[in-house]
């Protein structure tokens, strides 16, 4: 890989990657309590709730309890994080990505040393709604359900904007 790739950009690549693997499968420890499921699978995909989603792709970050860690990087907890107050908060960082953490909204980057290579993830606005009523309401206890429609406007305001 050339010079250009910065840590952050990398780490972003690998992070997707990861994230990749663990909804082909190919991370079983992580994926134990869905070993009969084909998370390659959109229609699998698709048929998980908010929680599933986050179980099978975030917590490997984030932690199972949203507690975060510190390691190999920094992850943030979620757990009493003031920012879950604000729903666009959490869905555009699901969409776009934040630092380190790779986008899941996005369609997929092309980086001219990894042409060819698809290492994303692409949640649907219905599957980051899921998401996010999830984190906000599991380790936020905060109220109110994001729709789809209302992710989708997110999104589209976001692009719009041109970020």
């Amino acid at each position: 890989m050339s010079a250009c790739l910065t840590r952050g950009l990398l780490q972003r690549l690998l992070g997707q990657w990861l994230a990749t693997l663990l909804l082909a499968g190919a991370v079983p420890g992580a994926l134990a309590a869905a070993d009969a499921a084909d998370l390659g699978s959109s229609a699998r995909l698709g048929a998980m709730s908010g929680a599933d989603i986050y179980h099978h792709i975030c917590q490997g970050c984030h932690m199972p309890a949203g507690q975060g860690a510190v390691g190999a990087g920094r992850y943030p907890k979620l757990v009493g994080d003031p920012a879950l107050a604000s729903w666009q908060f959490v869905a555009l960082t699901v969409i776009a990505g934040r630092n380190a953490m790779p986008a899941f909204g996005l369609p997929p980057t092309t980086v001219p040393e990894l042409r060819g290579l698809d290492l994303s993830v692409r949640l649907s606005d219905a599957q980051i709604a899921g998401v996010v009523n999830f984190v906000r309401g599991t380790f936020g206890h905060l109220p109110g359900a994001v729709t789809a429609s209302q992710v989708a406007e997110l999104r589209h305001a976001r692009a719009a904007a041109g970020k």
